[in-house]
């Protein structure tokens, strides 16, 4: 069983940096898969980008590549989402993940955080 609870988010104005936090508890953090989606009003959740359990493997969405950074500590239990360059589009609740799949499917995805919203002005 793990816990995710997100922090971090907050209003930003174009151009800015936010890091999203998410804390994890339980035993099998680092064994799983991390990943970070978003969620626009009325759509459902689209992968904004995932690390391996080793973080040997990062990959990212296409909207976001060069801007967005995902790391994470094992013995912190803790990832990260930093994300430089924040533009208005960028608005959007940002969900963490956790799961075993290698996956951008969300229900892949076992585990949950409650969400934090960022909002980036133009």
């Amino acid at each position: 069983q793990v816990q995710l609870v997100e922090s971090g988010g907050g209003l930003v104005q174009a151009g800015g940096s936010l890091r999203l936090s998410c804390a994890a508890s339980g035993r099998t953090f680092s064994s799983n898969n991390m990943a970070w989606f978003r969620r626009f009003p009325g759509t459902e959740q689209e992968i904004v980008a995932r690390i391996e359990w080793s973080s040997r493997l990062t990959a990212y969405a296409d909207s976001v590549k060069g801007r967005f950074t995902i790391s994470r500590d094992n013995a912190g239990n803790t990832v990260y989402l930093q994300m430089n360059s924040l533009r208005p589009e960028d608005s959007a609740v940002y969900y963490c993940a956790a799961g075993t799949a290698w996956a951008t499917n969300p229900d892949d995805y076992d585990y949950w955080g409650q969400g934090t919203q960022v909002t980036v002005s133009a």
